[in-house]
């Protein structure tokens, strides 16, 4: 008989991600263009023109092998962020940055800590490679609460610490002074700092702080800001002697051309990235307050990411009831008691579109509110 060595991946959870237009289409009779797409955290804008030609012109030597380090792509990050191109690994995505550096610095069976609620990959991956996932939980509404997250890393002293900072799925962003605490809080633990949408806290992030501590790696991605989500390109930073072994650990060619030439090209179209986040920040406002007259629902304050949090305050409503009456209206969202752990049934998290989305959104709700009435 064949066994299954990780009894996980035959009984665990799968992840559950955003739905698409078409699907929600099909099931509701409804034309895709009339669907709000708000369950993914994509750009509303689309790659930069720069990197669809960029990709076009790669495809003329699609018949050649890549890099297998994406060298050109290591040194245009390292170039942007004043590293050495040894301390770059790129990966198909965050997530698949996320599974190598559980197997290689979390042996079977190894605490891995993260916030509670979190980003599903860090829990479900550390699950499926027989790793121990521990969680801090945060504070009221959602705050950060490093207090509570140094108290579990000193109390458990994982093998490797997940920081998200903005943090999903409740957009609430982390100081460097958090951070600084948390690296130095327990040294010999890998601080893994996650800044999937750092562009929208209008800041330079925090992964600067790589070069002052040994046990800090961090991550970023193209899928939001840079809008290249079906391209799957994210990378890692850290000091080199973190790095390298990511490098022997990633699948051998896991940087397509097409990828490293998109990314680059992507990097240099600084202009599309701040009109994507000038917009979205000035759309986060508008559905602040558009949302305020409802009340059914509640806006949980504070995000500083590209979604936040909708609490269902009606004790007539939940989440999974309140998210299908959404699909019925075209709205796609997220139903935080399926999609992310701990998060419970009166939470969805919603992302921060343009304009005609965010009034559709706000439009539905109105309509689910006064059918409760």
């Amino acid at each position: 008989m064949i066994t299954v060595v990780q009894p996980a991946l035959v009984s665990g959870e799968p992840y559950v991600p955003g739905l698409s237009r078409s699907e929600v289409a099909r099931r509701f009779e409804l034309a895709p263009d009339a669907v709000a797409k708000l369950g993914s955290a994509e750009n509303p804008f689309g790659p930069s023109p720069k990197a669809v030609l960029a990709m076009a012109a790669a495809l003329a030597d699609s018949s050649l092998y890549p890099n297998w380090t994406a060298e050109a792509l290591r040194r245009k990050i390292a170039e942007r962020f004043g590293l050495e191109p040894n301390q770059v690994v790129a990966g198909s995505g965050e997530t698949e940055l996320i599974g190598l550096i559980l197997r290689t610095y979390a042996a079977p069976g190894a605490a891995v800590l993260m916030q509670r609620p979190c980003f599903p990959i860090y829990h479900l991956y550390a699950e499926n490679e027989g790793r121990r996932p521990v969680f801090a939980d945060m504070g009221p509404d959602f705050a950060v609460d490093t207090d509570r997250y140094v108290a579990q890393l000193q109390a458990v002293r994982p093998s490797i610490a997940f920081v998200t900072h903005p943090h999903s799925p409740t957009g609430q962003a982390a100081s460097e002074a958090d951070l600084r605490r948390i690296a130095e809080a327990a040294p010999d633990t890998l601080v893994v700092l996650d800044e999937a949408y750092v562009h929208y806290t209008e800041t330079e992030g925090l992964l600067h702080l790589v070069g002052e501590y040994p046990n800090l790696m961090a991550l970023r991605t193209f899928s939001k800001a840079y809008g290249l989500a079906g391209l799957r390109v994210g990378f890692a930073v850290g000091a080199a002697d973190l790095i390298r072994p990511l490098w022997n650990a990633k699948p051998t060619w896991n940087i397509g051309a097409l990828q490293s030439a998109g990314a680059i090209a992507a990097l240099d179209d600084e202009a599309h990235v701040q009109r994507t986040v000038q917009t979205i920040v000035a759309m986060r406002a508008y559905v602040t307050e558009r949302l305020a007259g409802l009340r059914a629902f509640r806006m949980v304050p504070n995000s500083r990411a590209n979604f936040f949090l909708l609490e269902v305050v009606s004790p007539a409503l939940d989440s999974t009831g309140v998210f299908e009456a959404l699909l019925a209206r075209g709205v796609i969202v997220k139903d935080g008691s399926v999609s992310f752990r701990g998060l419970g049934d009166r939470y969805l998290r919603i992302d921060v579109g343009l304009e005609p989305d965010m009034d559709r959104l706000v439009s539905a709700l109105a309509d689910i509110e006064r059918s409760q009435a």
